[in-house]
């Protein structure tokens, strides 16, 4: 398959993990409440790890999980351990859409490490992309917008950071390392790395919140399946800008939920973010039927 063909398999591999990641983290912001940080982002290791394991016994994929690069990881559980707990503390505060805003850093990150770590050629298309998303980004935190620098504004760009290099990790790993182990080993990182450092403040579990609990467990694992294989097969500075979609979602997860409208910003800003992305997939689409 074609690099060009392989884009547009991430990219739409990334759209529905971005579904799915905005219902996973509703159910965290509902969970925060509740719960420390650090125990949220264990129950989202521990909730997913029994689809993770059934999933790399259907795939037949058992004898890939020894065949990895220890180190990277290692990194890679380090990583998610702080991007969960952050972006939970962040959470607390802020409501989704203004948290996704601040995340909305990582594809500039991406696309930066791509470049700089991964020795990627970012075309002029999708430097214009990235900058379009990123203004976007800009109109909905405005200069002078509440939050920006707040202790939870720098967790996001925190946890957003951490993203960025675990995105990267997975171009480095995927020559020589499954997708299957991918996935493995940071949900059971997250489950006993996340487990240890919550243990000494860990709160009883509510039954009432099960339900919350099996959500979780399904979209954080579906999510995570679907964005590994997105940079795994893509490259990230192709599929990072399509991460913008999310405002949207987060958006109308902040009103079904939490009754919070967006502010004439926000949609200003999320109008600029769908259009830097719908001109990324139409720029894609001209570089594949040229080579047809």
């Amino acid at each position: 398959m074609s690099l060009q063909n392989n884009n547009l398999r991430g990219i739409a591999a990334m759209l529905i993990a971005v579904v799915l990641f905005a219902l996973m983290d509703s159910v965290m912001k509902l969970l925060a409440a509740h719960y420390p940080p650090l125990q949220i982002a264990a129950l989202r290791g521990l909730s997913s790890l029994p689809l993770v394991c059934a999933w790399v016994i259907w795939r037949r994929a058992l004898p890939s999980l020894l065949r990895v690069r220890w180190p990277l990881h290692l990194l890679r559980g380090m990583l998610a351990i702080l991007m969960l707990s952050l972006f939970v503390f962040a959470l607390r505060s802020l409501p989704l859409a203004e948290a996704y805003t601040i995340f909305f850093v990582s594809p500039l990150l991406i696309t930066a490490m791509s470049a700089l770590i991964l020795k990627e050629k970012i075309t002029p298309a999708r430097w214009y992309a990235i900058a379009g998303g990123m203004l976007g980004v800009l109109v909905v935190l405005r200069p002078g917008g509440d939050g920006l620098l707040s202790l939870a504004a720098l967790a996001v760009l925190a946890s957003a950071s951490c993203y960025a290099m675990l995105a990267i990790t997975v171009r480095v790993l995927s020559p020589t390392d499954s997708g299957e182990s991918m996935v493995f080993w940071l949900t059971l990182a997250l489950a006993i790395g996340a487990g240890l450092f919550a243990a000494p403040g860990w709160v009883s579990f509510d039954t009432a919140h099960l339900p919350l609990l099996g959500t979780l467990a399904v979209t954080g694992f579906l999510g995570q399946v679907l964005v590994t294989e997105a940079f795994r097969h893509s490259e990230g500075s192709a599929v990072a800008p399509f991460e913008y979609t999310a405002l949207a979602w987060a958006a109308g997860m902040d009103w079904l939920v939490w009754r919070v409208l967006p502010d004439h910003y926000t949609l200003a800003g999320a109008t600029i973010i769908i259009a830097s992305g719908v001109f990324l997939i139409r720029s894609e689409g001209k570089r594949i039927r040229k080579h047809i």
